[in-house]
């Protein structure tokens, strides 16, 4: 990540400044409470698309940082509602804002960010911009309800699964590609690539996150392994396993997602792998993301679409 940073160095920096900076509010609860995500950190993937992307295709102003900063801020927003929902315990290797300090000031402060972005994107004077991050936020609230929907329920299709990732994860990325484009001046066909480079790099980026729910390390991760099967959650891997298993495999894979009973993971875990449903989930993500590589083939040739390409492959690289 280091190296795809680089690239945008002092962007980078002026976006954790001003995150800062947004983040400003007489009540100390939600500058407590920013401060502590702030230094969690984080893979700033969705910022960092938006520098890349502008950059690519030749921005020469300021305001890419702006932008960077209201995705960071709608992402950062969806993370404190998501961990209320899913009652998660730990992220980045922290404990969750509603694990500290309750599930109140964790939905209030995610409603905080939600709404300085909007005031940020005011200010920006783009109604285009404003239309697309206003689409985006719907959508991804009607991908989490979705989710929470299909929540402990083993009959969720593939094709189900695919529209709640592209909704909830895969929307952000086509929104910080397509907005940098926007903001670019970019004609109407190049938006459209930019669009689509983050719609198959967010589906990449959440395939690999389901499967290293039953790959991953703990300590790498920042989280527990097994939490999607715990919460009942009927990802990829457990659906393609049940369609390769055998009847005892199937009833017991479909009682831990009913039940989100984690008494038997290390079976299922095994089991998963056992029937293809890690491995056929890597291979939709690295579909996906070589779909993202060549979408880039018809932008500039620059340092900075160089760094594009590195994500698309660090997507579906990573380990953590």
């Amino acid at each position: 990540m280091l190296a795809l940073n680089e690239v945008v160095k002092e962007d980078f920096e002026a976006v954790n400044t001003l995150i800062i900076k947004q983040l400003y509010s007489d009540v100390s609860l939600v500058e407590d409470i920013g401060a502590y995500l702030v230094e969690s950190g984080g893979k700033r993937l969705r910022p960092l698309l938006v520098l890349l992307m502008a950059k690519c295709l030749g921005y020469k102003q300021q305001q890419h940082v702006d932008l960077a900063v209201i995705i960071e801020f709608i992402h950062t927003a969806t993370l404190l509602h998501d961990d209320v929902v899913d009652v998660s315990a730990m992220r980045r290797g922290r404990e969750t804002a509603n694990e500290k300090w309750g599930n109140a000031p964790s939905v209030l402060v995610g409603d905080f960010l939600y709404s300085r972005a909007f005031q940020m994107m005011v200010s920006m004077q783009s109604m285009t911009i404003m239309s697309i991050l206003s689409d985006t936020t719907n959508t991804i609230s009607e991908g989490e309800v979705q989710q929470l929907i299909n929540v402990k329920n083993p009959d969720i299709s593939e094709a189900d699964y695919m529209t709640v990732i592209h909704k909830k994860t895969a929307a952000l990325f086509e929104a910080a590609c397509e907005t940098a484009a926007v903001l670019s001046d970019a004609d109407e066909q190049t938006c459209i690539q930019a669009k689509l480079y983050g719609y198959h790099l967010g589906l990449a980026f959440q395939l690999i996150d389901d499967a290293l729910d039953y790959s991953g390390d703990s300590e790498k991760l920042g989280k527990n392994v097994g939490d999607d099967l715990a919460e009942g959650k009927p990802t990829l891997p457990l659906i393609y396993a049940m369609k390769q298993g055998n009847p005892e495999q199937v009833a017991l894979i479909r009682d831990a997602i009913e039940q989100g009973n984690t008494d038997k993971a290390a079976e299922i875990i095994a089991m998963t792998q056992s029937l293809g449903g890690l491995q056929y989930t890597q291979e939709c993500a690295q579909q996906h993301a070589q779909e993202a590589i060549k979408i880039l083939h018809a932008l500039p040739k620059n340092s900075f679409k160089s760094a594009l390409l590195d994500l698309a492959n660090f997507s579906v690289e990573r380990s953590f």
